[in-house]
């Protein structure tokens, strides 16, 4: 196992990235909990100890990833960084004929470049330590189901933009892995549900109604696989393994749903695929 003593985690005030800030404190690592709020940084410390250091970081706002980049620089010193946990996200829902352009900007500007922006702003404390990137994506970066499409598209781009820099920074011996969870218990479940309600508002009313059964069958069947959704800790292992291991996975496929979904992605046809997720998702013909 590879020693990793300071690591940058985004989105850190709650879900997988909170419970990814105490996995890596309790291993001894001192971590760096980007949250947008003080408040949920405080009481991420106050749950996972002094080795969680809360640092107010927006990933959508360049001036926040200067200074959080600036903060860490002062604490990491010649030391650099170990690693970086690209896990700042959000998951918007609707059909693509209807989203609002701004929505569909915001899914991209959180999930796929704020990921870009944090790890160019913290790269030179990264090749300092030859430390880690690990990006979280998610199985939907593999395929999509209906009306989660604005989602799927900014989780596939982080597939390919993980891909890219895990050539790119191979001189320095920086690994670069991605971790695709499937159904995983975290607020994002309830939080995706008010934005689609929220998106679905701004939508022109002679539209919405085109998609409402679908779009009910699709919040059936999340809803689900929200109540079926396995432990963030599952997640952690993960992490820590592309954090520690002296040969991290490039990839990581996390619950079974996920893995099941990768192997119908790798071997099905896609017309089949259609079929299937057209009867489980009780989508109307």
């Amino acid at each position: 196992m590879v020693a990793a003593r300071f690591i940058l985690i985004t989105g850190a005030s709650t879900g997988i990235g909170a419970a990814c800030a105490i996995g890596c404190a309790e291993r001894g690592m001192t971590v760096f909990a980007g949250v947008r709020d003080l408040v949920a940084g405080d009481a991420l410390q106050a749950t996972g100890g002094k080795a969680i250091i809360p640092v107010q970081l927006d990933v959508t706002d360049g001036k926040s990833i200067t200074n959080a980049a600036d903060v860490v620089a002062r604490h990491v010193g010649q030391a650099g960084l170990s690693g970086l946990v690209n896990n700042a996200g959000i998951a918007i829902g609707s059909p693509l004929e209807l989203i609002p352009l701004q929505q569909l900007r915001r899914q991209f500007e959180v999930n796929v470049v704020g990921q870009i922006a944090v790890t160019q702003a913290v790269l030179p404390l990264l090749r300092r330590a030859r430390g880690r990137i690990v990006n979280m994506g998610s199985i939907a970066g593999r395929g999509t189901i209906p009306m989660m499409g604005p989602y799927s598209a900014s989780k596939h781009a982080l597939e390919a933009l993980t891909d890219a820099l895990r050539l790119e920074l191979y001189p320095w011996g920086i690994e670069v892995s991605i971790i695709e969870p499937g159904a995983i218990a975290t607020p994002i479940w309830d939080k995706s549900m008010q934005t689609s309600v929220d998106v679905e508002s701004e939508m022109p009313a002679d539209g919405r109604h085109l998609y409402e059964a679908a779009a009910r069958s699709v919040r059936e069947s999340v809803g689900q696989a929200a109540a079926r959704a396995i432990p963030a800790d599952a997640v952690v292992k993960a992490v820590l393994h592309a954090l520690t291991a002296k040969r991290p996975n490039t990839r990581y496929l996390v619950g079974r749903d996920a893995k099941l979904r990768a192997v119908m992605l790798r071997w099905l046809p896609d017309r089949l695929q259609d079929w299937i997720l057209k009867k489980v998702l009780k989508l109307p013909a």
